[in-house]
């Protein structure tokens, strides 16, 4: 009866034990639902995003070419006082400087030209003078030596007049390089009044273009000095119509760009619009900062309108392709592999000779991928890459199955997917998540439960 009773004991606590466990193991097995999402139909856009400066198309920096004090500014075309904003003509008055001593300078530099002129016609009346005497010296001379030295002639007289007509001679020279002298000296003075009344006109600045002035740097009762480099006054914009777009661009993306390349681009200003434009040309002068070398690009897009102002940042989208009326799928359920136990029975086997011929073909695949890029750079630089195979996961029952597809350019988002099973509206998992934690509390059914005593209350 003993040993009855012992085997008993053991045959009981051991159904105990085994139902202990049975129970934890289904308490620690957590149920796994999948995170999924629908197959659109759309259009794809394929871009490189960069920050750019809206730029006028063409400035004009207006400077001073004197010093001196800014008395007042000049009228635009409006009627009003030049200033920020303002529409000017070419040879528009923008401002004036102080001229009094440009105005002296000029007005001694006219004295100076008529004084070299005067002493011009001197040189001249005195050069008749000195002829005459030459004249008067070669006739005496001309009869002394016909009479030679004689008794009629004394040799000191004949000598006298021979000096004579050598120095009337050499003063006529002297005479003639007077004039000369003379002359230059009117050129130089001249020279000096041009410069005199040039210096005067800049006193007066004037714009050089038609155009919209987008900044005035300078107010009245200042003082401008000029010296190595012209001051600046005013920068004006050639024409507003016209914009461009200075976008940074990494060097890693250059080689994508290309004239002509649609581009889109949003501002600040005026968020949920659009603008257009393309690409003009791309700038060689790259610039380094923090090791990261970037190219400048030039966007040219028409501003007719007047809504672009000089100077707002801009949102850059390069278009590399742009496609219409595809199937996209999130690139999320692309990258997600399940484990080989969640996968349908019928498909684990596709899976592993998938995995090894993948693995085994991938140095293939990208050598081939470089070769055709080499020999493609215009469908390098659009965007257009070779397509890749891949497969989607939906849900069959407890487990997934796969869906092959190939995959086409993607937007960082979406890619574009193609397959023979493929749907508009059909689910595919994106991954797995854990379901809700079990309650709060112990829950071992061995151990009292709370609010599951007895249904009559307090006895």
């Amino acid at each position: 009866m003993k040993i009855k009773k012992t085997i008993s004991t053991v045959i009981v606590l051991g159904l105990i034990a085994a139902a202990i466990v049975i129970y934890l193991r289904k308490e620690g097995e957590q149920p796994v639902s999948y995170r999924t999402a629908a197959i659109t139909r759309g259009d794809l856009l394929v871009s490189i995003s960069a920050t750019g400066t809206v730029e006028p198309e063409e400035v004009i920096d207006v400077g001073a070419q004197v010093a001196g004090q800014i008395l007042k500014f000049g009228i635009d075309k409006n009627g009003k006082s030049v200033d920020y904003g303002s529409v000017v003509e070419a040879g528009t008055v923008l401002a004036q400087i102080d001229d009094s001593l440009y105005a002296a300078d000029a007005a001694s530099a006219a004295a100076q030209v008529q004084q070299s002129r005067a002493a011009l016609q001197n040189a001249i009346a005195n050069m008749g003078q000195l002829n005459a005497k030459l004249y008067q010296a070669r006739q005496d001379w001309e009869r002394a030596q016909k009479i030679g030295p004689s008794e009629a002639l004394a040799q000191s007289s004949y000598d006298a007049y021979k000096a004579a007509y050598d120095a009337a001679a050499g003063n006529v020279a002297v005479g003639q390089a007077a004039i000369m002298q003379a002359r230059a000296a009117v050129a130089q003075s001249e020279a000096a009044l041009k410069r005199a009344r040039r210096n005067l006109e800049y006193c007066t600045i004037t714009s050089p273009v038609k155009g919209v002035i987008i900044d005035r740097r300078v107010n009245i009762g200042q003082t401008v000095v000029s010296s190595l480099s012209a001051p600046s006054l005013f920068l004006i914009a050639k024409d507003l119509k016209r914009m461009q777009v200075w976008v940074a661009v990494n060097e890693a993306d250059i080689g994508k760009i290309y004239p002509g390349q649609p581009v889109s681009f949003t501002v600040d200003a005026f968020p949920g619009e659009t603008f257009r434009g393309e690409v003009g040309k791309v700038r060689l002068n790259a610039s380094m900062t923090q090791n990261v070398v970037t190219y400048t690009v030039e966007v040219i897009t028409d501003n007719s309108s007047g809504r672009l102002l000089p100077y707002l940042t801009a949102n850059v989208q390069f278009e590399m392709n742009h496609l219409h009326n595809v199937l996209l799928a999130p690139n999320a359920a692309l990258r997600w592999t399940p484990a080989e136990a969640q996968i349908s029975p019928e498909f684990r086997s596709v899976r592993s000779e998938a995995l090894k011929e993948k693995a085994v073909s991938a140095p293939e695949s990208q050598q081939g991928r470089a070769v055709s890029d080499k020999k493609s750079p215009e469908n390098r630089a659009s965007g257009q890459k070779a397509r890749k195979k891949g497969a989607l996961w939906i849900r069959q029952g407890n487990f997934v199955a796969p869906i092959a597809v190939t995959t086409g350019p993607t937007d960082g988002i979406l890619t574009e997917v193609q397959g023979d099973n493929l749907k508009e509206g059909m689910e595919v998992v994106l991954g797995q998540q854990t379901a809700e934690a079990a309650p709060t509390g112990s829950t071992n059914p061995f151990l009292p439960q709370m609010g599951k005593g007895r249904k009559g209350g307090h006895g």
